[in-house]
């Protein structure tokens, strides 16, 4: 199926027999399983996406998500899943991919809103301390693009996260991972508290893939303890970077500014 919009060419093609995978661009987005989306797969990501262990909510409770970057709605589907009465507000720019998963997949969970509208924009528009959780997986084809890359960017996602909230960031990257330490930079030039989540052998330059960014308003908000044990336990075991391992790993790498990214 081809996309309208943004010269993306998407296909929703059979993922095991209980999922879609949806291509942008070559690109796979996480597969979202239906009818009841438990769980998640995104092989690329050893820790995966982890809004369930971050939430500032004890389990099965209701969060308030917004998704910056809608793909296959695979985690307002297992947010939705997991947490009943949540109430999401997803984001797409690219309507044809918004129809393309509305015509081709079954309807998301109550409570899940999609908007077509660019990432920034919105979040921009959105109310202050108006979210739990802000989940920003927004590309065109394999790249971010630099609005939604900068400390600016990240101060308007603090400016709407709760007290506790937390914010996701997915991050495609390869060796040796140039950009990831540039957006951990910038981060923490906003949040008092980030870690990264990542495949071992990714932070051993041996592959390209996903990568996850927590950050939360509030030091010693994020739950150590239980990612660096998902991490490690998961199929493809992972490393969730903090502290002074993330120290390390930024090294000397710079906050991007929209002045430095060009976008003033």
């Amino acid at each position: 199926m081809h996309s309208a919009a943004e010269g993306w060419n998407s296909w929703s093609t059979p993922s095991r027999r209980t999922g879609r995978t949806l291509l942008a661009g070559g690109v796979a987005s996480p597969t979202s399983t239906s009818p009841t989306p438990v769980t998640l797969q995104l092989r690329s990501t050893s820790a995966g996406w982890p809004p369930w262990s971050t939430s500032p909510h004890r389990p099965c409770t209701p969060v308030d998500a917004l998704h910056l970057g809608g793909g296959a709605l695979t985690l307002p589907r297992y947010v939705g899943a997991t947490r009943p009465g949540s109430a999401q507000l997803v984001v797409e720019r690219d309507a044809g991919v918004v129809e393309l998963v509305r015509r081709e997949l079954p309807p998301p969970p109550p409570g899940v809103r999609v908007e077509v509208a660019d990432a920034r924009d919105a979040l921009t528009a959105a109310p202050a301390h108006g979210y739990d959780l802000v989940l920003t997986d927004v590309y065109q084809a394999a790249r971010m693009p630099g609005h939604v890359a900068s400390v600016e960017f990240a101060a308007e996602a603090a400016r709407v996260l709760r007290p506790d909230g937390i914010l996701l960031v997915n991050v495609t990257d390869l060796p040796p991972l140039v950009f990831t330490r540039a957006r951990a930079a910038t981060l923490r030039a906003v949040f008092a508290d980030v870690c990264l989540l990542a495949d071992r052998r990714m932070l051993r330059g041996r592959r390209y893939g996903n990568l996850v960014l927590a950050a939360a308003r509030r030091p010693g908000r994020l739950p150590m303890g239980r990612l660096e044990t998902r991490a490690t336990r998961d199929s493809v075991p992972g490393r969730a970077l903090h502290g002074p391992a993330l120290d390390e790993f930024v090294g000397g790498a710079a906050p991007d500014t929209d002045a430095a990214l060009g976008l003033t």
